[in-house]
């Protein structure tokens, strides 16, 4: 009798059980900001706990991805020992995903903020964290030097051959990404611009300084436009207002690709772009500066943080 009535009750449960999961964006606020699992072993281990058995966790800063609960569990704990206590992690930004959601970070240490960088999450149709990367931003930021060596690289290259695309206007946050890079992909400057506020913030992190206003934001779309790169997107979370999504670029076929991360943020009141922040790889793992950086000033991970809230929204 009691296993009829478990077997009818079942379904019920399992109904009740997936009303019950937290999305994406609330499950990650409520681990860093309630349980602080990137600063204390207990938070790392209910971390851990949110995450399926075959979860992937894809650390640029490491050399390797971690793999399986346990192998995610203990390499929380190791970062959250690499602190020595000190300082937390911050959400800056935060997208309104629900299967998958994308933020901005800050570590930050008594009145000082100081490493930045996007993580962007997936959960399972569980409610489990399936897939994570993370990407700290660059210690030492090449500036224009990235945009010389890729024109060196690619010289001589033929333009790819794309096909045709119907031009639209897109409505949601994660659509407005994926026209641009899965429709458009940067056969027309304008079409790109048109979707962008007069006002715009772009952090790339190739850059010391971000750039304001279309104006800069159309040439740095032209600097980079030309042959030999193609830029792969890859997983998109289900943003409304605002959006993150990981991405690779392949230099003239090579083999070798370097990872990035984009996050990109709608104005409310006119659905146009208003922020970007886009973070690549290290090509070293771990980076040999930030690796100093951290074992000097754990807590910042930086050589020289700067004060609290002079970098609003992690500027």
């Amino acid at each position: 009798m009691k296993l009829l009535v478990s077997f009818l009750l079942l379904p019920l449960i399992n109904a009740f059980s997936v009303s019950s999961k937290q999305g994406a964006s609330s499950l990650i606020q409520s681990l860093i900001t309630e349980e602080k699992c990137f600063s204390t072993v207990e938070g790392a281990q209910i971390f851990a706990d949110s995450c399926a058995v075959n979860v992937v966790y894809e650390d640029c800063y490491e050399p390797q991805p971690f793999v399986g609960k346990t192998n995610v569990g203990q390499h929380m704990k190791d970062k959250v020992d690499q602190r020595k206590g000190k300082g937390d992690v911050r959400i800056d930004k935060i997208s309104d995903g629900t299967q998958a959601c994308g933020f901005a970070w800050t570590w930050t240490s008594g009145g000082e903020e100081g490493l930045r960088g996007t993580t962007f999450v997936e959960l399972n149709d569980n409610g489990e964290i399936q897939y994570v990367r993370e990407i700290p931003e660059p210690i030492y930021k090449p500036g224009d030097l990235t945009l010389e060596l890729l024109k060196a690289v690619t010289a001589g290259a033929e333009p790819l051959e794309l096909a045709p695309y119907t031009p639209r206007i897109p409505e949601d946050a994660n659509d407005v990404c994926k026209y641009l890079f899965n429709e458009v992909q940067g056969r027309d400057v304008q079409i790109a611009m048109d979707l962008f506020s007069d006002d715009i913030t772009y952090r790339d992190f190739n850059y010391e300084d971000a750039l304001t206003g279309k104006e800069q934001v159309q040439k740095f779309i032209e600097d980079f436009s030309f042959p030999g790169i193609e830029f792969r997107a890859q997983r998109f979370d289900d943003g409304i207002l605002s959006t993150c999504f990981t991405w690779e670029v392949v230099l003239m076929d090579a083999p070798d690709t370097i990872k990035g991360m984009s996050f990109y943020e709608l104005d409310p009141e006119t659905r146009k772009i208003a922020y970007v922040r886009d973070v690549p790889e290290s090509a070293i793992k771990p980076p040999i500066l930030g690796k100093i950086a951290r074992q000097l000033r754990p807590g910042l991970g930086v050589f020289q943080g700067v004060e609290s809230g002079s970098r609003p929204g992690g500027m």
